[in-house]
This record gives structure tokens, sequence and C-alpha cells, in this order.
């Protein structure tokens, strides 16, 4: 079992944690991830590697509240173990040279996008990070954005922090005068779906990682089957990035949905069992 040596509230719903996980530690690679299973009663959490240090031997996840998995999750403090934490898992991100590298994280999509952009930063690119939120409470990891970073972008829904709007907006208006080589998405099935298409139609190579809508993290139960240019595969053994102009965006938004109403009762019946009050 693996203890719980740091945690920290980003926001009343975002929580950062960091698990002593040594082996982990030293094997990872941006654009893995781990599975997590919080006490032996929960299920298991497919959650991205948000950082780690080889030397102190933990690993880095930041999670948001929103299912019955991360709301106990949430109710372990440091000191506490939790039953599983097993890693690194998923195809690392294709790290290189490109050039000029557009790098757009919506909501706890900006924790994924942490590893991968320092990388491509380390490697020699000039990144441009667009990072978004519904509001200013909710943005996250903008320090550690811009200590790598050529430039940052923020964007929030509510106009509180940024440009008020979507990052989509940011993007489109970076494009009309940036020349970018390549480009890495990651957030919300919508908001990947519609800045991918932005970028694809300059002709810029670009990856979206599918972290949403893996479940069990082996592909045996198939919730995470996606069609990349007209061939099944499983976002968290083929992925979890994938070339983003061959998605079939329509399919995985359906599939996303088709677990929606399931998500929410098990989130109800947890909450009525601590005796949480929404």
């Amino acid at each position: 079992m693996s203890q719980i040596v740091f945690k920290e509230s980003l926001s009343s719903s975002i929580l950062r944690m960091r698990i002593d996980a040594p082996r982990i530690a030293k094997k990872r690679k941006a654009g893995q991830f781990i599975m997590v299973r919080p006490t032996a009663q929960d299920e298991r959490l497919p959650l991205t590697i948000a950082h780690a240090d080889a030397n102190a031997g933990w690993v880095e996840i930041i999670f948001q509240i929103v299912g019955q998995g991360t709301t106990s999750l949430a109710t372990l403090n440091v000191g506490d173990k939790v039953a599983d934490f097993v890693g690194p898992l998923g195809r690392p991100t294709h790290i290189e040279q490109f050039g000029r590298v557009l790098c757009v994280g919506g909501g706890v999509g900006t924790a994924p996008l942490h590893p991968i952009a320092r990388a491509l930063a380390e490697a020699g690119n000039e990144v441009t990070t667009v990072i978004g939120a519904r509001s200013g409470d909710l943005l996250m990891l903008e320090a550690e954005m811009r200590s790598f970073s050529h430039a940052v972008h923020i964007a929030t829904d509510d106009g509180s922090v940024g440009h008020h709007g979507f990052v989509t907006e940011v993007v489109k208006q970076l494009l009309e005068t940036v020349a970018f080589d390549f480009a890495v998405v990651i957030g919300p099935a919508m908001m990947m779906r519609f800045t991918s298409e932005l970028i694809v139609a300059k002709g810029i190579r670009t990856v979206a990682s599918l972290n949403p809508i893996m479940v069990d993290g082996t592909g045996m139960c198939g919730g995470c089957r996606v069609t990349v240019h007209g061939k099944t595969q499983f976002a968290c053994v083929d992925g979890p990035e994938f070339d983003a102009s061959g998605i079939d965006w329509t399919e995985l938004t359906k599939r996303l949905g088709s677990y929606r109403a399931f998500e929410e009762k098990r989130r109800d019946e947890h909450q009525c069992k601590l005796k949480v009050t929404p």
C-alpha cells in the first residue's frame, strides 16, 4: 500500500496529492498514467501522472471530485495509504524537437498537460501554452506552466481571469499570427474536438489525450474504445494520445454520455453513506 505524503486543495473541488511510489517515480514518462484504488471497497481510477520526483520517490496526481471514486480519494489525508497504486501505464508521449509547439489544456486537463509541455520545453521546443477553466478559482498550474513556457494565455468562462470565453477562441487568435509545428490538446471531449479541428485545419500535426474516456486502464472493459482513422483503438493501451485528425469525435462523445447517469448515481449513494450534503 502506498502512503500519501502531501495533500493540497487547489480549489473547492480540485486536489493535488503526492503518493510515495519510488519505482513508478523512476520509470514514468510524460503522458503516462496510474491506476489508483482509494480503499478496498472502491473501484480503480485511471489518473494521469501530473508530476514525479525520482529522487524523493513520490508521484503527483491532480483530480477533481466528480464521482464516487474521487470523492473517496478526497477523504484520505497525509499518512493514509491507498489500497492500490499501479503504473506507469499507457504509451508515453513522443517527445522530440518540433520547433514551435502549442499546448492547450482545459479544466483538469491542465494536469496531464503539465508534464508533456515541460518535456517538450526541455527538448528544446518553444512552447506556447493555453489553459482554461470555468472560473479563476478553478485555474491550476499557471505558475508551473510559466516557468518553462515561451508564453502562457489564459481563458475563463466567466472572464474572472484572462480572456473572457473559451480556450478555442484564444487558440483561433494565436493561429492567425503564429505558425506552429506541433500541438497537444487535453481536456473535456468537446473542447478537444473543436480546438483540435481548428489546429488541424491549419495543417498542424495535433495529438489529443483521451484520458477522459478511460475506465479500467487495461483495455478489458472496452469502455475506452475509440475509432481513429477508421480503426478501433483502446485509449488505455493504445493511447492515451492519438492523432486528433483521425478521431471519431461523435462516437467518443456519445460513449462518454452513456456513463453519466451511472456515475451520478454512484456519487450520490456514496455521499449518502458519508452523510455528505452536496
